[in-house]
């Protein structure tokens, strides 16, 4: 028996042979401390391969905007139509048939939406070069004001500038000399964009159950099918909530602002609700966009300064009201976001995408919350402070001391 005992000890595999890649003959310890070193460099390269991947992600997104945007458009208009496509199956309706009635539907309101404010905003600001005198007058005090410190300002550049500035050459572009020219150079791309973005809102909802039905049951187990299926449905709840709710409290604040316009004799009432409702959409900046576009057509309609600003006031009022009291009351506690979080997302997809991005931010940014408060969120602090990958070392002794005690330990 001590014979097959030592026998057995003899030929015992040392620790971390094969399994963990380490040489043999290695102690617990040393094992341990090299696998965990091996675990710090294959996660501080994930680390840097991710910093990387997120500095790049913006640069090829704005690049390559005239594929992701209409894309990225069509899938959040999609993802907001879903419960509209779930609701006429339910009652029989085939889902092919069912996602041809969600576009439809939606192509009737943006129509008649877009006829409601374009049209009527071409034909406003047409007369903007015929109402400059208005606008001067009413603003005679302020540019008088203006008018001095711009002499000012212009003779301290004069007392400056001893050189003249030498300007880079530039090539002329020619503008578009017809209607024709201009709709062929762009045109085209843009009814490409457009009907891309409307076959994928088609198949993205045509084959929503399906697709739904595969992702789920092709989980593994029956934790990753439920976890799938419940971050699923969270991301169209909570898209397709914040959008229906946040469109008819636009809706409704447009119609009671036109309402308020058309009772102090402002032009146009519709129009200008339909602008307030869209520039709604933007937190922050576009109740401020919207109360200087209220201003310039009440400088261009009025002949007093007073009643001119009426119309912003009225405005910028009602925004007040339904930011602070009506929205907090009617979305409540389950899609709120960190104001810091809506701002950044503002301007990063403002700059990616510009307008289109800004209106994106917020649906963009509820799809991201949802999805890795579902999977989890990488603890990067914990990960550069907590664990290990920044040591420093402690106060009132030096960094050769400390370097001296672990070469000794």
């Amino acid at each position: 028996m001590a014979d097959d005992h030592s026998s057995t000890e003899a030929h015992a595999p040392p620790v971390g042979d094969n399994i963990l890649g380490i040489p043999a003959g290695v102690d617990a310890a040393d094992a341990v401390r090299i696998a965990m070193r091996r675990d710090r460099l294959l996660a501080s390269l994930t680390l840097t391969a991710g910093v990387g991947l997120v500095l790049a992600t913006p640069f090829a997104l704005k690049s390559g905007s005239e594929f992701f945007l209409p894309l990225t458009v069509s899938l959040v208009i999609a993802v907001a139509l879903v419960p509209v496509l779930e609701w006429l199956e339910r009652r029989g309706v085939p889902s092919a048939v069912a996602a041809m009635t969600c576009v439809v539907a939606f192509l009737v309101a943006a129509n008649v939406a877009i006829a409601a404010i374009v049209v009527p905003a071409t034909d406003f600001f047409r007369l903007l070069p015929t109402r400059i005198g208005r606008i001067q007058h009413n603003l005679a005090p302020l540019l008088e004001l203006y008018s001095s410190l711009e002499k000012y300002v212009n003779k301290t550049l004069r007392t400056v500038a001893a050189a003249p500035i030498r300007q880079a050459p530039s090539t002329a572009t020619a503008p578009p000399s017809s209607i024709l020219e201009l709709a062929a150079t762009s045109a085209p791309t843009l009814i490409v964009q457009f009907l891309f973005g409307l076959l994928i809102v088609f198949f993205f909802l045509s084959g929503w159950t399906r697709m739904r039905r595969r992702t789920i049951t092709g989980r593994t187990s029956f934790d990753g099918a439920m976890a799938t299926a419940r971050v699923i449905q969270e991301v169209v709840d909570d898209v397709s909530a914040y959008l229906g709710t946040i469109t008819v409290i636009n809706l409704t604040l447009g119609v009671i602002t036109g309402f308020a316009l058309w009772m102090v004799g402002m032009p146009y009432p519709a129009m200008w609700g339909g602008i307030v409702a869209m520039l709604n959409y933007i937190p922050y900046f576009g109740p401020v966009i919207g109360a200087l576009l209220l201003a310039v057509g009440g400088l261009m309609t009025f002949a007093d300064i007073w009643r001119a600003l009426l119309p912003p006031a009225i405005m910028y009022g009602l925004h007040l009201m339904e930011a602070n009291v009506i929205t907090p009351l009617v979305v409540g506690h389950r899609l709120t976001i960190s104001p810091i979080m809506i701002l950044i997302s503002l301007s990063f997809w403002g700059w990616v995408w510009g307008t289109t991005g800004a209106l994106l931010a917020v649906p963009l940014l509820i799809i991201l919350q949802t999805v890795l408060r579902a999977a989890g969120k990488p603890d990067i602090a914990g990960f550069l402070f907590e664990h290990g990958t920044l040591v420093q070392p402690p106060r009132g002794r030096s960094r050769r001391a400390n370097e001296k005690d672990e070469t000794l330990g």
